[in-house]
């Protein structure tokens, strides 16, 4: 096994076991949580051989991103960031729905979200300018506006149809610009600007009658209603055991956790699946924790916890700014995205339509969150190999050369 991640896998070994592991985990969970696809398709099997299937392409993907130089992925991410915009734009007026969102295109028979795109080229973009920033602070503001600028516009566009991912989208860039040291006094006023025009938002929301909202702004009437919703829980005591179309997703993901104890009731054993709506996709962690229990939940937890970790003692090894706030761009947005579908799964937040990254079903979100891995991997490999030469040099020399290598972390 060691020989095999050294000769073709490289990069962090660690990284790889729990990106591989992972996907190992999403097919098994998905083979049970997809029993209510299987029932309507006329292959019973198709769902999971669809799901397979990204999987193993997403893997390829991987592995190709991964041996490509992120200076390369520097330049290509303002192509994917402008495209992003056009199709973002176009699923406004020709996106398909489902759930009441449309999210989704449809070209050639395939159907994909221009917003899973739309966050990787930002993500990338975004740290291209903060290491700008780092290497010419004469030029902050210049930097810190186009920064901002990218970031509305494309959030922007998301917001009409899934407040959740540009949520995410937004801190995830705030957060990368706060390690990159950007001035306190610029992040301080952009996040007192979008806490007054939540507040504004909230407000508008509450007195314009919906019939009299823009089309373009009628989503927000359902984010509010969620929030109230949960808020509420449930509303009068003597409705707050029944389950209804509004409540149906949460009560039955918290019966699937309950039933799960602390070992579960084992794989492919699931009740809840066959009720739960979503159960492959928004809540997959509910059935995690039904067949698997707490232990096994915690464990994915960990999984996760163990990609920010090795995140973080990348940027420490990374010698230039850009590779080390894109991993951590990167790495913030899979977990904080992962933390958000448990805790809806948990009824801990309202329900946001966030999937589990690379376990919940979802081709487009299978594809992106491999080349998020693909892309963490490639720059551990370069750190890697540009420690290798001066490695060699003093083992010629019978010294030790005290610089930490990530395999050994």
């Amino acid at each position: 096994m060691e020989t095999l991640f050294k000769r073709y896998l490289k990069g962090d070994t660690t990284l790889w076991v729990v990106f591989l592991a992972l996907c190992i985990l999403s097919i098994i969970e998905m083979y049970s949580a997809s029993s209510t696809l299987a029932y309507k398709a006329s292959n019973h099997a198709m769902p999971v051989i669809r799901h397979v299937g990204f999987l193993t392409g997403g893997v390829i993907i991987a592995f190709i991103v991964h041996m490509i130089p992120y200076r390369w992925i520097r330049i290509v991410s303002y192509f994917g960031l402008f495209l992003s915009a056009i199709l973002l734009v176009f699923v406004l007026f020709k996106g398909h729905s489902e759930n009441d969102a449309a999210r989704w295109l449809v070209i050639g028979g395939i159907q994909f979200q221009p917003s899973e795109l739309a966050k990787l080229s930002v993500i990338i973009v975004a740290a291209d300018l903060i290491s700008r920033i780092r290497d010419n602070s004469k030029e902050e503001w210049i930097y810190f506006r186009n920064t901002i600028i990218m970031l509305i516009g494309i959030c922007g566009l998301i917001l009409l149809e899934n407040f959740s991912t540009a949520a995410i989208l937004f801190i995830v860039v705030f957060i990368m610009m706060f390690i990159g040291r950007i001035s306190m006094k610029y992040l301080g006023s952009l996040a007192g600007i979008l806490l007054i025009a939540l507040l504004l938002g909230y407000g508008a929301v509450k007195t314009i009658p919906e019939n009299s909202m823009p089309k373009a702004f009628k989503r927000a009437y359902t984010w509010v209603a969620r929030i109230e919703r949960h808020s509420d829980k449930g509303g009068a005591k003597e409705n707050k055991y029944v389950i209804n179309d509004k409540n149906r997703q949460e009560i039955y993901g918290q019966i699937a956790i309950a039933r799960g104890r602390v070992f579960g009731v084992g794989p492919g054993n699931s009740v809840e699946r066959d009720y739960l709506p979503q159960a492959y996709s928004d809540f997959i962690y509910s059935i995690i924790v039904e067949e698997m229990g707490l232990i096994g939940g915690i464990l994915v937890i960990i999984l996760y916890l163990i990609l920010l970790f090795r995140a973080g003692r990348i940027v420490m090894n990374c010698a230039a700014v850009f590779p080390a706030i894109l991993v951590m761009g990167l790495s913030l947005m899979i977990v904080l995205q992962t933390f958000i579908n448990m805790s809806v799964a948990t009824s801990l937040i309202p329900v946001t339509g966030q999937p589990l990254p690379l376990i919940s079903r979802g081709g487009t979100s299978i594809l992106i969150t491999c080349i998020y891995f693909g892309i963490i991997l490639g720059i551990t490999r370069q750190i890697i190999n540009d420690q290798k030469p001066i490695d060699d040099a003093y083992n010629s020399e019978e010294e030790q050369l005290p610089v930490v290598e990530l395999e050994s972390l």
